[in-house]
């Protein structure tokens, strides 16, 4: 399990709480998805899969946000910060104690199941098809 040293730096950047869910979140995607590349990508962390972004977080201004880029394929309750445009889903932590490592890791292996194609929505100019 590998993350990217980029990662790491964002995140020892962010106050105390915020860094103790980014560590959190770093350390459980990279463990369920070893395969996975994980870079900073338009100024966060995101992990990819095939070149496709998968899953991300970004601190926002009252919570650190995690992001399934397909996540409202997935039919999760908690992912309730849903995209306007696209197909992503996301929740928000304002403390470690939140993160539930279950809920976590089923919509990690959801996240390599359920795929909508990002990776060529430029190509087809702005429509997404669904790849998994």
């Amino acid at each position: 399990m590998m993350i990217n040293p980029e990662i790491e730096h964002y995140n020892e950047l962010k106050e105390t709480e915020d860094k103790l869910i980014c560590d959190a979140l770093a350390m459980q995607i990279s463990s369920v998805l070893p395969e996975a590349e994980n870079k900073i990508w338009h100024a966060h962390p995101v992990w990819f899969l095939d070149g496709n972004p998968i899953v991300g977080y970004s601190k926002q201004k009252h919570f650190v946000r995690l992001m399934f880029w397909s996540g409202q394929s997935f039919d999760e309750d908690r992912l309730n910060l849903k995209g306007k445009k696209f197909k992503d889903a996301s929740i928000g932590y304002t403390s470690l104690s939140e993160l539930n490592k279950e809920d976590l890791s089923r919509w990690l292996t959801k996240a390599k199941e359920i795929q909508w194609d990002y990776k060529n929505i430029v190509k087809r100019k702005g429509v997404l098809e669904r790849i998994k």
